[in-house]
């Protein structure tokens, strides 16, 4: 994969559904591109569903119907004087030719998201795995998430990574979904287990929200998960999202916009 500029190639990636990859994608390339100022493009390679493509038309019509949402979009558009960031459909098998073709058509983004299928068996996804920059895997306090996730990062970072076969540059795991009410020793315990397989796992824990499984509404005065509008500041403040794009931002060294 030949790349320009300092353009990262970022996914959320995990190979146990219903854990976020989607959602993350989502919430974090909103952030970046309409309140970060950085240029972000995202590949929807989840065949056959797309879920990001059908979020795009579902988010088009609720702004549509949803006048304070209107607003909301009339006024990003004004003042930061960008588009909404491209979602292109892809599949696992094509989407490295398919982002040389946007890069070499296209000023170079800052950050491409790729949203990818949740099984290895999918078609291309290894080749396609190891042309990425940096790996994300949500996971949570479940027995059968984190042996799923834990057996493929560990492949990845201690067999591809340690064989310099990949442009991987980190794979990082974080805690979703956590749920004050469970023992604080339950996840100290799953914490050492990824230590000592020598994986990476980010400070920030995400906790669990209602919220990522919410959309904005005809009625709605705030957004959450949208690929038109940033989410709310003070939703992401109560599930600790800010802290988490900010330890993101760290880990995949973007210089600050503008710089």
């Amino acid at each position: 994969m030949t790349t320009k500029k300092q353009l990262k190639i970022i996914a959320f990636s995990t190979q146990k559904g219903g854990v976020g990859k989607s959602t993350f994608t989502t919430l974090i390339a909103s952030i970046l591109h309409y309140r970060m100022g950085y240029q972000v493009a995202v590949f929807d390679c989840d065949f056959p569903q797309y879920s990001l493509l059908q979020m795009r038309e579902r988010d088009l019509k609720v702004v549509m119907q949803n006048e304070m949402l209107k607003k909301m979009a009339h006024k990003q558009f004004t003042t930061i004087n960008k588009k909404a960031y491209p979602i292109f459909e892809s599949k696992a098998d094509q989407v490295l030719e398919d982002m040389n073709a946007y890069i070499a058509a296209e000023p170079t983004p800052d950050i491409i998201f790729l949203d990818l299928p949740g099984t290895v068996n999918t078609a291309g996804i290894l080749r396609t795995l190891i042309n990425v920059h940096y790996i994300f895997s949500p996971i949570t306090a479940d027995r059968l998430v984190l042996e799923s996730t834990l057996s493929f990062t560990d492949v990845l970072t201690n067999v591809l990574m340690k064989e310099n076969e990949t442009f991987i540059q980190g794979i990082y795991l974080f805690w979703n979904q956590v749920d004050g009410r469970e023992r604080t020793l339950l996840y100290k315990n799953y914490s050492k287990v990824i230590s000592d397989l020598g994986l990476q796992l980010m400070e920030t824990t995400v906790t669990d929200s209602k919220r990522f499984r919410k959309e904005g509404g005809e009625f709605a005065k705030t957004v959450f998960r949208s690929t038109l509008l940033p989410a709310d500041p003070k939703l992401l403040g109560q599930c600790r999202l800010d802290r988490f794009v900010e330890e993101f931002l760290r880990i995949i060294k973007l210089q600050e916009h503008g710089k």
